[in-house]
């Protein structure tokens, strides 16, 4: 007769690999442009764009595109793409940040979950990657980069042209509200270094 099947690995032994695991982007020059990789989530079509700051309130951007995943294919392939093409992005791009859009809960449940889903790929695997990860409300974005929260997309992507210097406003929606995603950290990266400092300084 065949022995009892093995049980799962001790949450002890998966919890010692976690620990001893080490990002992959630790150490950096000290002079090395600041990187952010902004990510629009979602599953069938996810916007991305890698924008690198060069000077106070100036940037380019070094890469917009959207990854497409096919509708019709099971989730685990669709999501296993997606799993690629976010290491793929961070190996190129060495972002120091990774922006996504927040997710909120919408009336269409299979939609809202899929984002959940894409934003829960690309929250891990920058952590992984050693990334600081943040995430911005659509509010927190259109007043960031277009002054106003309650702008609207054709605002945005005016303002996300500008601001990167592009020669026409920057296509498709999701590869312009990812850029956005992006600016929206630079502009509000000095406020939160200044909190993290005061908060610090508390202690």
């Amino acid at each position: 007769m065949l022995g009892a099947p093995h049980g799962p690995p001790h949450p002890r032994h998966l919890s010692t690999r976690l620990v001893a695991y080490e990002p992959m982007f630790v150490t950096r020059p000290l002079d090395e442009p600041l990187v952010v990789l902004g990510i629009d989530p979602g599953l069938t079509r996810c916007g991305y764009a890698a924008v690198q700051a060069t000077g106070p309130g100036s940037a380019i951007a070094l890469s917009l595109g959207v990854i497409k995943t096919a509708p019709g294919d099971p989730l685990p392939k669709r999501l296993g793409e997606l799993r690629e093409e976010f290491t793929a992005l961070l190996i190129e791009f060495r972002p120091h940040v990774v922006a996504v859009e927040q997710v909120f809960f919408q009336n269409n449940v299979r939609t809202a979950m899929s984002v959940a889903q894409a934003s829960g790929l690309a929250l891990a695997e920058a952590w992984i990657c050693g990334c600081e990860v943040v995430t911005y409300t659509p509010n927190q974005v259109k007043g960031a980069v277009a002054g106003w929260g309650a702008a609207d997309k054709a605002q945005v992507q005016k303002m996300v042209q500008a601001r990167l210097g592009l020669t026409a406003v920057p296509k498709p929606a999701d590869a312009a509200d990812a850029a956005a995603l992006a600016l929206c950290h630079l502009a509000m990266a000095p406020m939160r270094q200044r909190v993290r400092e005061a908060t610090a300084g508390s202690r």
